[in-house]
């Protein structure tokens, strides 16, 4: 059973959730990974660059991510952040949890 969790929190989570599952295709940079997102989400899901950079920070103090320095496709210096195996591992749980809880949802919503 899939630990219950705050709105607030469970809304943090998704967001990390979409950023680990961008990073799965490779490295990217912070302005990046909130192109994909807006782009990918049909603009439901834009980050201000606060919260994301904090959202990267815990992410990568938590093992999930880690950053080098490399250049952007611009050739602009720029900090990449990829997935580690610790990301892919919470990635894979988070999914399936998130599957669940969206299938729970659509039930109510859809009867």
């Amino acid at each position: 059973m899939t630990p219950k969790r705050s709105k607030s929190t469970y809304l943090q989570g998704t967001v990390e959730v979409l950023v680990l599952k961008l990073l799965t295709r490779g490295p990217l940079h912070g302005y990046g990974i909130a192109k994909q997102l807006a782009e990918e989400t049909d603009g439901v899901v834009e980050l201000e660059d606060a919260a994301l950079y904090q959202g990267l920070h815990r992410m990568e103090s938590k093992g999930w991510i880690e950053a080098e320095w490399g250049r952007s496709e611009t050739g602009r210096r720029a900090k990449l952040y990829r997935l580690t195996e610790a990301g892919r591992k919470l990635l894979r749980a988070e999914t399936e949890g998130f599957r669940d809880f969206a299938s729970a949802v659509l039930k109510v919503l859809e009867t």
